[in-house]
């Protein structure tokens, strides 16, 4: 493995371990706490906190797997583990904020007294912090790598920090204004925030399991240092896929027809390396095509002239 896929790789662990162990702390004390204060705010906190070990337990691994090299049944890596990661992801934090609703409805119809809310509001409080302290993590990850299975994770603890805010606002105001039913309420808003958490993990995953294109200014940067070699006059059909850790990128380069083999060849190796500079993860294959003299290609993706221009 190049040594820039090996450091991202190791640093995406460190980060998911760090996950793993934050969200069994949260679902320790939340349940302590719960069981002392019977907050329906609180119940919800942590049912969310027990469906994040769950889903980081799952990223976990498949940060893990998606990072081992390819083999001879998997050409083209394991990356696309980390978006069914993802899926997984979604699916737990759709259920958890079903059942959070549920309960909080229930709570609504029924009011309960809520106790202890000082213990409530302490393990909020660590609850947010610890939070913060992960998303600052993911966030300076993400900096410097691509993880779709870690920038789901992150999407989930925003929604969760933000939960959380209102779960230490709903506990707050029962504790100051004595009315219990603004403890029901702020669990049917956390179970909102983690239902819009939820659809933003999927649609990420979606996008990544369909082979959805990089952004157009990722595609205009490759095509810019392709061409900063004015031997390569045009570079057409450009396809990108993310996959997991790694970025898959294939296009031709049109060059003088009177070239030797070699000269192609160190001149297409040139333009990988200055690709590479960028994209330290990605797969490249160049096709070299002689200029003014390539016919389209056929295939599944067949290229026409009009296409040649490759429009975004």
């Amino acid at each position: 493995m190049p040594a820039a896929a090996a450091n991202s790789a190791a640093l995406t662990r460190h980060v998911t371990m760090l996950s793993v162990a934050m969200a069994l702390i949260l679902v320790i004390i939340k349940a302590i706490v719960w069981l002392m204060s019977d907050s329906v705010a609180l119940l919800a906190s942590m049912a969310d906190s027990a469906m994040d070990l769950v889903s980081s337990s799952a990223t976990f691994f498949a940060v893990r797997y998606a990072a081992t090299p390819p083999d001879a049944e998997h050409r083209f890596g394991h990356g696309k583990a980390e978006a069914f990661a993802s899926l997984i992801q979604a699916g737990l934090v759709f259920a958890s904020a079903a059942l959070i609703a549920q309960e909080a409805v229930h709570h609504l119809l029924a009011p309960q007294p809520v106790t202890h809310e000082g213990w409530a509001i302490t393990v909020m409080v660590v609850s947010i912090i610890l939070t913060i302290g992960l998303l600052t993590a993911q966030t300076r990850l993400l900096r410097r790598t691509v993880s779709v299975a870690v920038s789901a994770d992150r999407t989930h603890y925003a929604a969760d920090l933000a939960s959380n805010v209102i779960a230490l606002i709903g506990i707050a105001a029962v504790a100051i204004l004595n009315v219990v039913s603004l403890d029901a309420l702020a669990g049917v808003a956390v179970a909102a925030i983690l239902l819009w958490g939820a659809i933003s993990v999927f649609r990420e995953a979606s996008s990544e399991l369909m082979d959805r294109e990089l952004p157009h200014a990722d595609r205009d940067r490759i095509k810019t240092l392709m061409k900063q070699d004015p031997r390569i006059t045009d570079v057409h059909q450009l396809r990108t896929r993310a996959s997991g850790p790694v970025t898959h990128m294939q296009m031709h380069a049109d060059l003088d027809p009177d070239l030797s083999l070699e000269a192609a060849h160190q001149i297409v190796v040139a333009a990988e390396k200055r690709v590479l500079t960028e994209f330290p993860t990605a797969d490249i294959l160049i096709h070299p095509d002689p200029r003014g003299r390539a016919e389209p290609h056929g295939g599944a993706f067949a290229e026409s002239h009009a296409e040649r221009n490759d429009a975004p």
